[in-house]
């Protein structure tokens, strides 16, 4: 099962390596990621889910908070598959 992450990012150097590097290391398998250029910031829209049961997004959502230059915008749980969609 798949969970939406959207996040704003610095458009720095690195931000968003930083940003897929910290969902990796904390056991997340990225399986869409859309992005959006807005002046100076990067609004990031992530489908992650976690390598096992016992990862959850919302801790995943907390770590990101303090990740520096990304502000977790919000969180949608249980994103849809294209057969629940139909």
């Amino acid at each position: 099962m798949s969970d939406t992450i959207h996040v704003q990012i610095d458009r720095a150097d690195g931000s968003l390596q930083r940003l897929i590097g910290l969902v990796e290391r904390r056991g997340f398998h990225i399986d869409g990621l859309i992005l959006a250029d807005e002046g100076a910031l990067r609004r990031v829209q992530m489908r992650v889910r976690g390598r096992d049961d016992a990862r959850c997004t919302e801790n995943l959502g907390r770590q990101i908070d303090r990740l520096y230059g990304c502000t977790r915008i919000g969180q949608v749980s249980a994103f849809p598959t294209e057969a629940a969609a139909a």
